[in-house]
């Protein structure tokens, strides 16, 4: 079998070509950089150089194939550049899916995201349910248009896409904003709660690129799929974190309502000092929120299965542990320039505030 992916050098892809090249399958890889060139070509992919906004970078290589995996994105809490993930996540999405529909690639599995319904407002999301409350991150936004104004569409002028939606995912090798709070939380660096109220729905790496398996062999075109584990609260999270490695959860909790209205003063600031991603305007924006949803459609058409969040996340741990001495000194050294910079801060107001007084005495 022949098969065209996109994305393949991300946290997702990477492992779906490892599974996919394993299985015996000519897997045609496309390739924006150097770096994801030479990942590509170590996992065993066909390296393609090109680019998803580039139609004849993909031409060719997308031919004669016999399925195509979009799995592109840009995905970041806070993105600099906003009008190039919109760029990259709707724009680019419709030129692959539409290439592949072109084409007459028999089988298309596009990967979207539960977040495309943004806060559930505590509702267990079905593949049916419609966003009732406005997007918090652009992240959200933009995946929402290339869901309901590129695949829909396509998928009605007869495209043969499935389109997955993961919630959130985790395991050994991952970067997201969740990943920087568990190493934050394992090393002792992480300062607080943050808003124990959030609750998204969890599922491991491998289990999602298995469900991108089984939407290949059973997924019905035109029909889309959730894949997401058990909906956990944050507050509730980082006490089964600290149940399954033994060490304290941070004492201070930052309630949801104190962390939204600053969200607007680190977006600001954000511009002026590069944050990590945990700090960003769009990461507190998000305190309170719900990212949850069922995936009893995926379960019961696909006969996808999950392992449990203690298994997967203790594995998450043990990698941890592997990389300590890779992962925790740029943590330490983030921790003393963020305290240098709160006490320069208080510094600054309380100087400001000496003088207030003064001149009014």
């Amino acid at each position: 079998m022949k098969i065209f992916i996109t994305g393949g050098s991300g946290f997702i892809g990477s492992r779906l070509v490892e599974r996919l090249v394993a299985q015996g399958a000519e897997v045609v890889a496309l390739a924006h950089s150097a770096r994801s060139q030479r990942l590509l070509a170590k996992l065993g992919a066909r390296v393609v150089p090109g680019d998803i906004m580039d139609v004849a970078s993909m031409r060719e290589a997308m031919a004669g194939c016999d399925l195509v995996y979009h799995l592109a994105a840009i995905f970041e809490l806070g993105y600099a550049a906003p009008v190039q993930m919109e760029r990259i996540n709707v724009a680019g999405t419709r030129k692959v899916l539409s290439l592949a529909h072109e084409l007459g690639v028999p089988r298309i599995i596009y990967t979207s995201t539960l977040a495309v319904f943004g806060d559930t407002q505590g509702e267990l999301a079905t593949e049916s349910y419609s966003p009732a409350s406005p997007f918090l991150t652009e992240y959200d936004r933009t995946k929402w248009l290339a869901h309901f104004q590129v695949a829909l569409p396509l998928i009605a002028k007869g495209a043969p896409i499935v389109i997955l939606m993961p919630g959130v995912v985790y395991g050994p090798g991952d970067e997201s904003i969740l990943a920087q709070m568990m190493a934050r939380f394992y090393f002792g660096k992480l300062p607080f709660v943050p808003a124990p109220n959030s609750a998204y729905t969890y599922a491991h790496v491998d289990d999602v690129v298995e469900a991108h398996m089984l939407a290949a062999e059973k997924g019905r075109p035109g029909e889309s799929y959730i894949v997401a584990g058990p909906a956990v609260a944050l507050g509730e999270l980082l006490g089964f974190w600290s149940y399954l490695t033994g060490k304290s959860r941070p004492p201070l909790t930052l309630p949801d309502w104190l962390l939204r209205p600053a969200a607007p003063l680190m977006t600001a600031l954000s511009r002026w000092v590069n944050l990590p991603e945990f700090y960003r305007g769009e990461a507190l924006a998000m305190s309170g929120a719900t990212y949850i949803g069922s995936s009893a459609k995926a379960e019961e058409q696909l006969g996808w299965k999950q392992r449990s969040l203690q298994a997967g996340m203790r594995e998450t741990f043990d990698w941890l542990e592997s990389q300590r001495a890779e992962l925790e000194p740029p943590l330490i050294e983030e921790q003393q320039r963020l305290l240098a910079g709160g006490v320069a801060g208080l510094a600054l107001v309380s100087l400001l505030i000496y003088l207030l007084t003064r001149k009014r005495r």
